[in-house]
């Protein structure tokens, strides 16, 4: 038995991928740049024997500074076997998906999804000869009845973009095992100290780590880690992709890693008190927060999730574009721009695409990323926007 095991989610964050032999008595493992490694010998360059995993052989292949956040990354996920590590978290969505589907399967496609995710299946995995069927959020242990002869993987997020419904991740996984379907899920919102993906019976879990891994709105990557028997897979996809997160980017992961913890916390606490101030407002219909009971699939949030994180939305009533941009533009502390997961709290308007049937949400949709302000003075910026509101509404 190890003397790590058992240990905290937070004592994992401070300590994982901080090997001896990485950091060589430095606090943090340093920034290896490299494209070329020297060998001392014919026979050294050949030592390798093709197995490159944690052994230098050529700057694409990695460094300590590429491997200690991906050692972090896979010991945040209990079962996993492995982390690769991407340019963006779209870039590793697809090759998560490239890595299990080939030409003439199909992949079904939860209809929540971001929206770079559905295009990326009517683009790239259409033009491969991949088939895409979308299905209901909510659709849980009937997606047994979804899965067809060429199915060959289920790509989850939960919860959805934009809409935020929370999906039944054990009993799609359950229907997925029974037929030898491959699971995947975009696990960004929250991440594996919240919802330990792999341990759930996942067998690929994205993040878009750009969001709170990082933390500071500087840095594009996304990581994904493989459960049991599907990491050799992934990693070969990788390497034939070309693909490879810079060092600099990685020694920024890993540095926004050690405090994601806490910054989750002060999320989750302030985006619970502000969704919940909104829900008691007129002006304001549905609150799209997981952890509200009125949020679709909330029973499953609080089965499966040990905290919810700082991104939600909600429903602004008989709202318009024009009186949607109205309140956002006058926000003073939310910024207005794309992404989320950083330290500064964002207002964007969402319009939900859905392939299944477009729903009448009763008015213009909101996303609000709560970020580490302190929570009085957002919801003051909130109250006096909604004025700006109720005056462009009429």
């Amino acid at each position: 038995m190890s003397k790590r095991d058992g240990i905290g989610a937070g004592t994992r964050l401070v300590t994982a991928g901080r090997r001896a032999e990485w950091t060589q008595g430095i606090v943090n493992p340093p920034v290896w740049r490299a494209s070329t490694i020297l060998y001392d010998s014919i026979a050294d360059m050949r030592a390798t024997g093709g197995d490159t995993h944690h052994r230098l052989y050529y700057g694409r292949r990695g460094t300590p500074t590429q491997w200690a956040l991906a050692d972090a990354l896979t010991e945040l996920e209990p079962g996993a076997e492995g982390t690769f590590l991407y340019c963006s978290g779209v870039a590793a969505i697809a090759a998560a998906l490239l890595s299990v589907l080939s030409p003439g399967d199909e992949l079904l496609l939860v209809d929540s999804a971001y929206e770079p995710t559905r295009a990326m299946a009517r683009g790239l995995l259409a033009r491969f000869g991949i088939t895409t069927r979308f299905y209901d959020p909510l659709v849980g242990a009937g997606i047994a009845g979804l899965i067809g002869d060429r199915t060959r993987a289920i790509l989850m997020e939960s919860p959805g973009s934009l809409t935020f419904e929370v999906q039944d991740v054990p009993a799609i996984v359950a229907a997925a095992k029974a037929r030898g379907v491959t699971t995947l899920i975009d696990n960004t919102w929250a991440t594996p100290l919240f919802f330990p993906a792999i341990a759930a019976g996942v067998d690929l879990s994205i993040l878009a780590c750009t969001k709170y891994v990082v933390g500071h709105s500087d840095v594009m990557m996304g990581s994904v880690t493989a459960g049991p028997g599907h990491f050799a897979k992934l990693r070969q996809t990788s390497f034939e992709l070309g693909q490879v997160a810079a060092p600099d980017d990685c020694w920024l992961g890993s540095r926004g890693l050690r405090t994601m913890g806490v910054r989750l916390r002060h999320h989750e606490q302030s985006a619970l008190e502000i969704a919940r101030w909104l829900d008691a407002r007129d002006e304001v219909g549905a609150v799209l927060h997981p952890a509200l009971p009125s949020c679709p699939g909330h029973e499953n949030f609080v089965r499966d999730f040990k905290g919810s994180s700082g991104l939600f939305a909600f429903v602004l009533n008989n709202a318009d574009e024009a009186s949607r941009a109205a309140f956002i533009d006058a926000l003073d502390l939310f910024g207005i721009g794309y992404s989320w997961g950083g330290f500064e709290s964002l207002a964007t308007p969402a319009d939900p695409h859905r392939a299944l049937g477009e729903r009448d949400w009763g008015g213009a949709i909101v996303r609000f990323q709560i970020g580490l302000e302190d929570t009085a003075d957002l919801i003051a910026d909130i109250d006096q926007a909604l004025a700006a509101f109720r005056d462009a509404r009429g």
